[in-house]
C-alpha cells in the first residue's frame, strides 16, 4: 500500500473497503474478479470510517462545501463533486466548472421533473447507464448569456423554487437537469441518486448539483490526483457503495424494528 497523503487517503478496492469499513456499516458481498482492476483505474477512498467522513459530508454540505462522490469502479470509475442545490454558491459554481467538466447538471426527484414539465434529452436513451438527461434549461429572467457561474446559479435557483413553474425556465440552456430513478441508489448506483441522498440526510431538500472532476489535460481525474485534489481542496469523499450500504442498514434496522412492534403488540 502506497504512503498516505496529509489526509489518509489509499486507493478503493473493494475487498479492503469491506474490511476496513464492516465495523462501521455492512457491505454487500463483492465480486472474487475486482481486485484485478489495475491501479490506474480505480477510485479513491478517505481511510477514515464510513460513520465519521458521512458525518463530515453532511456537515460541509450544510456550510455549503462540495463533497466528493465516487461511483463503483467497474462502472464510470467517476469522480463528481457535488454540492446541494439550496446551499450553491457563484464561487462554487466557479470551482465546479473550473475543476470538472464544465457540464453542470442538476439533480432533482421524478416529482420537480414532472413539475417544471422537463421531457428526456432524446425520446430513446440508450447510453450506457442509463443518466436521465432532460432538455438543458435556462432562467427565463436575470440571465445574460446564461453560461457563467453567476448566470447558471440564477437558473439552479430559478429551477428549485418552491413554486417553479415551466414557463420560468427557457429550453436549451446551460444547465443539465438529470432525473432521479424512484428508490434512490438502491434503485440505481448513480451519482445522481446519491447526489440527492446526501442532500436530503442533510435536511436540505431534494435536489443537488454535480460535475465531474477533470484533470487540466483533459483526463478523467482518478488515482493518486484525485488524492492530491482532494487532499489540497480538504474534501470528504464518500462512494456510492457505501450509500448503498447505508440504505440497507437502515432498512434492515427499520424493519427489525417494525418485526419487534409487532411482534410485541401481538403479546
Amino acid at each position: 500500500m502506497r504512503a498516505c497523503l496529509p489526509l489518509p487517503w489509499n486507493v478503493f478496492r473493494p475487498d479492503l473497503l469491506r474490511e476496513r469499513f464492516m465495523s462501521a456499516v455492512c457491505f454487500p458481498d463483492v465480486s472474487p474478479t475486482a481486485t484485478a482492476v489495475p491501479p490506474n483505474a480505480v477510485a479513491t477512498l478517505d481511510a477514515r470510517p464510513f460513520a465519521a467522513r458521512l458525518a463530515r459530508a453532511l456537515h460541509d454540505l450544510r456550510i455549503g462545501r462540495p463533497v466528493i462522490l465516487l461511483d463503483d469502479f467497474d462502472r464510470e470509475n467517476e469522480a463528481d463533486l457535488i454540492v446541494a442545490a439550496t446551499k450553491l454558491t457563484v464561487p462554487v459554481m466557479a470551482q465546479l466548472i473550473r475543476d470538472g467538466s464544465g457540464i453542470v447538471c442538476l439533480c432533482l426527484t421524478d416529482e420537480t421533473v414532472t413539475q417544471l414539465d422537463l421531457p428526456p434529452m432524446v425520446a430513446r436513451n440508450d447510453s450506457r447507464h442509463g443518466t436521465g438527461f432532460t432538455v438543458s434549461i435556462e432562467a427565463r429572467a436575470g440571465v445574460s448569456t446564461g453560461v457563467s457561474a453567476a448566470d447558471r446559479v440564477t437558473t439552479i435557483r430559478t429551477a428549485i423554487a418552491p413554486q417553479a413553474r415551466p414557463e420560468d425556465l427557457a429550453r436549451p440552456g446551460h444547465v443539465f437537469p438529470l432525473r432521479a430513478q424512484p428508490g434512490g441508489v438502491l434503485a440505481r448506483r448513480g451519482h445522481t441518486e446519491g447526489s440527492i441522498e446526501l442532500a436530503e440526510l442533510a435536511g436540505l431538500g431534494s435536489s443537488a448539483v454535480l460535475c465531474e472532476l477533470m484533470n487540466p489535460d483533459g483526463t478523467m481525474m482518478r488515482g493518486e490526483t484525485l488524492d492530491r485534489y482532494a487532499a489540497r481542496q480538504g474534501l470528504v469523499a464518500l462512494t456510492i457503495a457505501e450509500l448503498v450500504a447505508h440504505r440497507e442498514a437502515l432498512d434492515a434496522q427499520a424493519e427489525a424494528g417494525a418485526d419487534s412492534a409487532a411482534l410485541a403488540w401481538g403479546a
